[in-house]
């Protein structure tokens, strides 16, 4: 097995260049949902409970623009490499095809029967009340947050990382300032309370998609892409699209129907369980948003590296990043330990969804340790070496073969403690960290990319 770590300063400046600015933005983005969550708090916990349930079906939308954006960015990656500008465009052309009809999905769905959608999470009337409310302003917002979304992730790819991470503060202060207004009824505004808070992310997302995607579209040179450009055929590559990418948008969206299941059953596990939940969900990815950043800079510098060439230069980097990754997860777990009481007590929380609180913080801890790595080679280095059909089988059957059915008879059957379900309900990351280390060794994960003149 080769080192964790290279003697390459150029390598991790490079690493840290396109990282630090992703994790930046992450940091941010966790910040705002972590406002979001305090302040609805502070109204109720059956309002908390209704957020957070209502976000995991937002969730779902945003794990398949995810897997549409890193889907196309395994190409971006690899024409950036190449040089190969037309490559780039036809590239982008398809993934914006594809947002559109993602968000014009769920927006149907949710304007058709968003009662029905709050009803899979949870059975409780006064939870799906406030849910169907909140629902019911995120209808735009699909659209402006698929758009901008998956425009940020390709600007990354070709170096643009400051655009997205200034916007990232721009957004954070008009959502704060929106959401004080909006939720309490400030400065003449009325109380609206969940409303408020959804109508607060809507305006923050208005702002997100004017610069993101007004920057992609008008002034950008990197790609020079352009709103003609969306019409415009695009030929063989929807063949290679489809090879490279569309496994990834297959992986990420039964994946994230997977993380709905677990949804399911934490919803069905209490409303202490459920608010307890929202609370350190929020504090696990504040605490890993490092790995975030990391992990998209892996399939970036990954997939450039091979575009270059430079196989052997692209395996030996695959060990350093999983080395950042060990190093990285022990960093979170340890964050997590030391903010987890001051977070649960800025709540106001009852004494057992406090205690329920600290038994998911123990648990994430622990967890975090695997999930670091696996994340950092199963969304960085593999898929940035286009090994993204394997990637679509493990990250699937990890999660439906262990974590659901363990995590049901933990919760169900056995009545364990919530430190052993959620435990179980993230077990996957367990499994999946051990398999990558074995498919990097392997280096079975480097696949050949087709230039747009190879295609010809």
């Amino acid at each position: 097995m080769l080192g964790l770590f290279i003697k390459d300063k150029d390598f991790y400046k490079n690493v840290a260049k396109i990282a630090i600015p992703i994790a930046l933005q992450g940091l941010i983005t966790t910040g705002v949902n972590m406002l979001d969550t305090v302040m609805v708090g502070k109204v109720g916990e059956t309002q908390l409970s209704a957020v957070s349930l209502a976000n995991q079906f937002i969730n779902i939308f945003h794990i398949f623009c995810m897997g549409i954006g890193m889907g196309a960015s395994v190409l971006v990656s690899r024409y950036y490499g190449m040089k190969d500008r037309v490559g780039l465009k036809k590239t982008v052309s398809i993934m914006l095809r594809l947002c559109l009809l993602m968000s014009l999905i769920f927006a149907v769905a949710t304007a058709v029967c968003p009662t029905l959608i709050m009803k899979i999470y949870t059975v409780e009337a006064p939870i799906i009340s406030y849910g169907v409310e909140y629902l019911n302003y995120s209808i735009i917002t699909y659209f402006l947050l698929g758009l901008s979304l998956t425009c940020t992730i390709v600007l990354r790819n070709v170096g643009q990382v400051r655009i997205p991470l200034y916007t990232s503060i721009g957004a954070f202060f008009v959502n704060a300032g929106a959401n004080y207004v909006l939720i309490f009824g400030k400065l003449g505004a009325p109380k609206m309370g969940v409303a408020g808070a959804a109508l607060g992310t809507l305006i923050a997302r208005i702002f997100e998609f004017a610069i993101i995607c007004g920057y992609l579209f008008f002034k950008d040179k990197e790609i020079g892409f352009r709103i003609k450009h969306v019409f415009e055929p695009v030929g063989s590559l929807w063949r290679e699209y489809m090879r490279m990418s569309i496994p990834v948008l297959i992986s990420d969206g039964i994946l994230a129907l997977g993380n709905n299941s677990v949804a399911m059953v934490i919803g069905r596990l209490g409303e202490s369980f459920v608010a307890a939940n929202a609370i350190t969900t929020v504090t696990q990815q504040l605490s890993s948003v490092m790995i975030q950043g990391f992990s998209q800079a892996g399939a970036i510098v990954t997939g450039r590296t091979l575009g270059e060439g430079q196989r052997e230069k692209a395996y030996r980097q695959g060990y350093a990043f999983l080395g950042l990754g060990i190093l990285f997860g022990a960093v979170a777990a340890g964050i997590i330990m030391l903010i987890s009481e001051p977070v649960i007590t800025a709540y106001d929380l009852s004494p057992e969804t406090q205690a329920l609180a600290r038994e998911l913080m123990l648990s994430i801890s622990i967890i975090v340790l695997f999930q670091a790595s696996n994340s950092i080679m199963t969304k960085g280095v593999l898929r940035g070496g286009g090994d993204t059909k394997i990637l679509m089988a493990a990250d699937n059957i990890f999660l439906w073969i262990a974590s659901i059915p363990l995590g049901i008879l933990a919760g169900f059957v056995f009545d364990l403690s919530a430190f052993w379900i959620y435990f179980f309900l993230k077990v996957d990351q367990v499994l999946k960290a051990i398999w990558c280390v074995i498919r990097l060794k392997s280096g079975k994960w480097i696949k050949k990319i087709r230039s747009t003149e190879e295609m010809q």
